[in-house]
């Protein structure tokens, strides 16, 4: 039998296996597509979605979202998050789905990954101006792996590309996080019962204790939203507890809404009966709208 730390990392692969018959790269019929970070010969791009006209909301200093996609760091598309960057432009924000490297196709580990999400929410800061952004009001949002990235460059430090200018803030003001993995390392009053959360340091490029975002948190960290399924067996319900306990204990607003019978994936679109996704996106623009990013939608 395989060590637990393997098998998570198998898990986090194979729970978003279908949507590796996503297109990549992707092609997105009205969105914008910038080149963020060239590493080598791999350009990394940005997917923007702007707000139609007409959507609520003026045309300058809009709120932003950067979504980065599952696939435990091994693969995955930036097409997954298409159907939430599509909702949330409809609402007035710049949505946003970012590529970065992965091992299948670039042969890098976790560290790599997370740098490169860094580098992306700062590019998205850099040109926020040009891009009709406000440099505050951007939020970071992934799902399993894609949500590790986000909770990480919110309160993991370091891991910062040399060459870009420190000045200028990687660090997200919101996330919305989905199934995310936020434990990569044991963690005290934490008990997985027999699921061992650790993942080995030659898989991630650096003790997993470094990139594990629970081990991180301080005051100060942005607010968040968890949407995670209490039947989860890739990523158990039990560490978004324990991320949220420890948010809350440091004076971090962060609410974790648990899905019961849900399993690890089930808030995706096309998933089942698509409840799930419709719920978690409502979730989704109601916390924006108590952030006072988004106005509350016109009633019906």
């Amino acid at each position: 039998m395989p060590h637990p730390a393997v098998r998570l990392l198998a898990l986090l692969s194979l729970a978003t296996a279908a949507f590796a018959a996503q297109p990549y790269p992707p092609k997105f019929e009205g969105a914008r597509t910038e080149t963020y970070k060239t590493v080598g010969d791999v350009t990394l791009s940005l997917y923007i979605f702007e707000p139609p006209a007409g959507a609520p909301g003026g045309k300058a200093n809009r709120p932003a979202i950067v979504f980065f996609f599952g696939g435990g760091w091994t693969s995955g598309s930036p097409a997954q998050f298409e159907p939430h960057c599509r909702a949330l432009a409809a609402r007035g924000m710049v949505a946003i789905t970012a590529d970065y490297r992965v091992a299948s196709r670039h042969q890098v580990k976790p560290i790599a990954c997370v740098a490169d999400a860094k580098s992306a929410l700062r590019y998205v800061r850099t040109h926020a101006a040009r891009l009709g952004i406000a440099p505050a009001r951007i939020a970071a949002g992934g799902g399993s792996a894609g949500g590790h990235l986000a909770a990480a460059i919110a309160t993991v430090p370091g891991f910062e590309e040399p060459k870009e200018d420190a000045t200028i803030s990687s660090v997200p003001n919101a996330l919305v996080l989905f199934n995310p993995a936020l434990v990569l390392a044991p963690l005290d009053g934490l008990d997985l019962k027999g699921f061992d959360a650790q993942v080995p340091e030659s898989r991630m490029g650096t003790a997993p204790r470094n990139l594990s975002p629970a081990h991180h948190v301080k005051r100060g960290a942005p607010p968040t939203i968890i949407f995670h399924g209490q039947a989860d067996t890739t990523v158990p319900y039990s560490t978004a507890a324990a991320f949220t306990r420890l948010m809350q204990a440091a004076g971090n607003p962060c609410e974790l809404v648990g899905y019961e019978g849900q399993p690890h994936g089930f808030f995706n679109h096309g998933r089942g009966d698509g409840s799930n996704y419709r719920d978690t996106i409502a979730r989704t623009d109601a916390f924006l709208v108590s952030l006072g990013w988004l106005a509350a939608p016109a009633p019906r």
